[in-house]
């Protein structure tokens, strides 16, 4: 039997508040990201994502008490990732109550960091978000961006995800950056190109307008779909999420909401 497929709700935080915006920019006030956490747990999430998108080092104690009052509420994966840069930073977090940890910006420019968290934790512990958009330049039409995806590499998205995936990754954050906030659907082009060229988890993140866009990316190849604010503002709740999934023929993970989020 197939593996469920997780719908995860992504908290993008900037000071201690849940942000959103379009290509992380015009950041608007999503709320209290403990508040949500626990609401979006109790409506059938399946795991939730943290990503402190600011990731400044005068908000990283902000970051970790956000993490431990989080991990005091919920009881399902938490993913925390923003301004990760050693080993250190993962112990930190994954001691104050994350089951995994997202790294980006400081494993592109010290690829090793994956590797090394990898042997000390688990591979099962190590995300490598890729912040990807189109570029002629690269091979695969993908480039890397950091920064928030405020900054342009050159490094091939694809290969790099590869590489990521080879040196200890145990799961793979794909985010469109073309697609992030559009509300224009997953960039199931990206997913498709990325599916065959890894063994591990996908994470299709970016583009979420409404329920019906879950299905394509799962039919793309994604193991798990990422939304944040269609499902912060109420325009799309977990459980239509899910229907979708499973009227497309999709195994997820059903239960009956205890709470209506949005």
């Amino acid at each position: 039997m197939s593996l469920a497929v997780r719908v995860i709700p992504c908290l993008d935080v900037d000071a201690g508040r849940v942000v959103k915006g379009v290509n992380f920019r015009n950041l608007r006030d999503a709320g209290d990201p403990v508040e949500l956490a626990a609401r979006y747990s109790e409506a059938g999430a399946d795991e939730l994502i943290f990503l402190d998108i600011t990731a400044s080092s005068s908000q990283r104690s902000t970051m970790v008490d956000v993490v431990q009052r989080t991990a005091a509420e919920v009881f399902i994966p938490l993913t925390v990732g923003g301004g990760v840069r050693t080993v250190a930073d993962f112990d930190r977090l994954l001691r104050a109550g994350a089951d995994k940890v997202g790294v980006n910006t400081a494993a592109v420019s010290r690829p090793e960091l994956i590797a090394q968290a990898a042997k000390r934790f688990g591979s099962q512990c190590v995300v490598v978000s890729v912040d990807a958009r189109r570029c002629a330049e690269t091979p695969s039409g993908f480039e890397v961006t950091t920064h928030g995806g405020r900054r342009g590499t050159q490094i091939d998205a694809l290969a790099w995800m590869v590489r990521a995936a080879e040196l200890g990754a145990g799961e793979v954050l794909l985010n469109s950056m073309d697609a992030d906030g559009t509300t224009a659907g997953f960039d199931t082009d990206m997913i498709a190109a990325a599916r065959p060229l890894v063994t591990v988890p996908l994470i299709a993140s970016g583009g979420a307008g409404s329920a019906a866009d879950f299905p394509p990316a799962v039919a793309a190849g994604a193991d798990a779909v990422l939304a944040a604010s269609v499902f912060h503002f109420g325009e799309i709740k977990i459980d239509d999420a899910k229907r979708e999934l499973a009227a497309a023929g999709y195994p997820v993970r059903r239960m009956t909401p205890r709470v209506s989020f949005g």
